[in-house]
Order: structure tokens, then C-alpha cells, then sequence
């Protein structure tokens, strides 16, 4: 039988066999673990996310005129994506914490003629591992906040279309989404 565990230099013991693999969270013989992100160098890495609430006509016309009740709908999602990005590791189980060096989070009413607000976050780090996950939740957490602003005026509110647009840096090369 194989020896389960390997040597790390980098904690001064034995640690569990997978760790000094790539930064996979399946765990060997099953189960899940958060997967070691040391071996890759620090490098920049920057990730594009965007998304869409459609908010029907009454609550796109208040938040184009700026006189829903509770307030100014676009800022307050847009520090609420912000938020959310700086809390991904503690929402989503798995996900490493990074340093952030920088989130820019736009929020603007829809030009296509749907009643809509587009969400757009862009993500800078120049840690171990990737935000794409950052840009996602930023975004994701922008969209609900509209959602929760505008709910006293539609019911029929829609969240669509998150998704990761382009990511830059990491083992697994850049990408960027076909459209």
C-alpha cells in the first residue's frame, strides 16, 4: 500500500496526500477538501463577470427618474456587489480567500429597450488563484440587491444571464466568453 501522505516543506510536517497537487477540491478516495493554491506563483490575474435583472417598466421608470422609495438603486447595488466580492470565500465553501487590488462594479439601466439594469463587476488580484469567483458573486449579489429594492413594486422580476465574460492569468491560461 501506498504511502497516503507526502512531505511539504512548506508546513514543516507531513500533510495529506492531494495537497501538493493542483488545486483540485476532490479529495483522493472521495469527499472534498479546499484545494492548496501555494505552488503557483503570484501573478496578476483580473476577471470580467456581467448579469441582467429585467425589473419590468414601473421600476425601471423609478430608478431612470430616481424616485423609488427606497432609494438610489444602482449605488446601492453597486456597494452591495462590492460587498459580496470581498465575502465570496465565506459564502461559497470552497473558495480560497484572495486579496482584492481592485473591483469596478458598473450598473446602468438596459439600452436594448428592455425594461432591464446590466451588471457588469471587473476584479484585480495579484494572489495565488483566480477571482473569477469574485466577479461572479459581485455581480450575483448587485442583481439580487436590485431585485430586493425593486420587489415592492413588480413581482415579476427576473435574474438572468450571470456569467464569467473574460479572466486573465493562472495555470489555465486566459479566457474569453464567444458571444
Amino acid at each position: 500500500m501506498e504511502d497516503p501522505t507526502l512531505e511539504d516543506p512548506t508546513l514543516g510536517e507531513e500533510a495529506p496526500a492531494g495537497i501538493a497537487e493542483a488545486a483540485s477540491s476532490l479529495a483522493p478516495g472521495g469527499g472534498v477538501h479546499m484545494g492548496d493554491v501555494t505552488s503557483p506563483s503570484d501573478a496578476g490575474r483580473t476577471a470580467v463577470a456581467a448579469g441582467r435583472v429585467y425589473v419590468g417598466a414601473d421600476a425601471f421608470r423609478q430608478i431612470e427618474e430616481e424616485t423609488l422609495e427606497k432609494g438610489d438603486v444602482l449605488t446601492v447595488a453597486q456597494i452591495a456587489g462590492i460587498t459580496g466580492a470581498k465575502l465570496t470565500s465565506r459564502l461559497i465553501p470552497l473558495c480560497h480567500s484572495v486579496q482584492i487590488n481592485g473591483i469596478d462594479l458598473e450598473l446602468s439601466l438596459a439600452e436594448d429597450g428592455d425594461p432591464a439594469v446590466e451588471v457588469r463587476a471587473y476584479v484585480k488580484s495579484t494572489g495565488p488563484t483566480g477571482v473569477e469567483m469574485e466577479a461572479m458573486t459581485a455581480v450575483s449579489v448587485a442583481a439580487l440587491t436590485v431585485y430586493d429594492m425593486c420587489k415592492s413594486i413588480t413581482k415579476d422580476l427576473e435574474i438572468t444571464d450571470v456569467r464569467l465574460l473574460a479572466k486573465t492569468g493562472g495555470s489555465s491560461g486566459d479566457y474569453r466568453r464567444e458571444e
